[in-house]
């Protein structure tokens, strides 16, 4: 098989898999975001900040330069941490499955 027509079953594969749990990513993500603006509000942080916040920490990265000072923050900001595992899961799971399929085809 050639590279060209294995990436085209993985792209179709991906597109599959990612309607199915489109759903579940999406719901995820909002309340990541729903938490983030929740925190902010706590905090006394702008909008933008929240949703830097958010993202940052689900991506388990937290760079530092925005850490909540009180203990409602700071269980926000753990929960944000678990949920962007999830995600972060989520999506691995999609593209392996998704090469997965891919390379089925092939055989």
């Amino acid at each position: 098989m050639q590279p060209a027509e294995l990436r085209r079953y993985f792209i179709a594969a991906l597109w599959t898999e990612l309607r199915v749990v489109w759903p579940i990513l999406s719901g995820l993500v909002g309340v990541q975001l729903l938490l983030g603006i929740l925190a902010g509000y706590l905090e006394g942080w702008r909008i933008g900040e929240t949703v830097y916040f958010a993202f940052i920490t689900g991506l388990t990265i937290g760079y530092g330069d925005l850490v909540p000072e009180r203990l409602g923050g700071r269980v926000i900001a753990v929960m944000i941490g678990f949920l962007g595992i999830l995600l972060t899961a989520l999506i691995a799971a999609v593209g392996v499955r998704a090469l997965q399929e891919a390379t089925s085809r092939t055989d």
